[in-house]
């Protein structure tokens, strides 16, 4: 827990830069451009979920947030493959400042809603893939599991955006660690919130309408 309270407060140099330096990188490669349909940007604490084709996927969203942003939101990410190795962990934790999660947990230190409240409780935003792992199916978008659902109802004031990100999959598809230039966008929805009364499936699969709803190009797989 201290570990992780205090990676969430102290960007330090190295995350700084490679921050800048991966921004840099997703502008140039795939020239980025968000779209914000519904939403503006902000520096209020928020929770991003998002479409998840590729590893990439967080770095082109967070290209398109402010620096002072950037610092302070944080991609959801999974421990089971992210902290297979000291290399992969050190890249997720030191240099792209991420929060591991364990989907398969048995201790309670590994809840996952526990270590991402923690996060939000010192004030910071999150990147989160509610699908809960790459889609890499025929389906547009899979069923999203009950994190979003969990972590809104426990921290209400914290605002939903959903955000589509376009051709990622395409830049750098599964297995490929050579980005393929091809212009990519990321349409910022509006704000979602779960309704009075509303039960954890009917939000879910709203949330998740909403998110479809945001692919600028229905007709072909992203």
């Amino acid at each position: 827990m201290t570990k992780l309270h205090l990676r969430a407060n102290t960007f330090t140099l190295l995350q700084t830069v490679t921050s800048v330096g991966l921004s840099a990188l997703a502008w140039v490669v795939t020239g980025v451009r968000p779209i914000w349909n519904g939403s503006q940007p902000s520096e209020r604490q928020r929770i991003y979920f998002a479409n998840h084709a590729s590893h990439g996927d967080f770095i082109l969203l967070s290209a398109c947030l402010s620096e002072k942003v950037r610092a302070r939101t944080h991609a959801v990410a999974a421990a089971e493959y992210w902290g297979k190795s000291r290399l992969r962990r050190y890249i997720a934790e030191d240099m792209l400042s991420s929060v591991l999660i364990h989907r398969q947990w048995t201790d309670e230190a590994q809840n996952p809603i526990s270590i991402m409240l923690l996060v939000l409780d010192q004030g910071h935003s999150l990147i989160l893939f509610p699908e809960g792992t790459r889609n890499t199916s025929d389906e547009p978008l899979l069923p999203f599991r009950s994190g979003l659902y969990n972590l809104s109802m426990a921290r209400p004031e914290v605002e939903l955006i959903p955000c589509w990100i376009e051709n990622m999959s395409r830049v750098l598809p599964k297995g490929q660690f050579l980005p393929v230039p091809l212009l990519c966008r990321v349409v910022f929805g509006p704000a979602v919130t779960i309704a009075p009364g509303e039960d954890r499936r009917a939000f879910l699969e709203r949330a998740r309408q909403t998110l479809l709803a945001l692919n600028p190009r229905p007709d072909r797989d992203d």
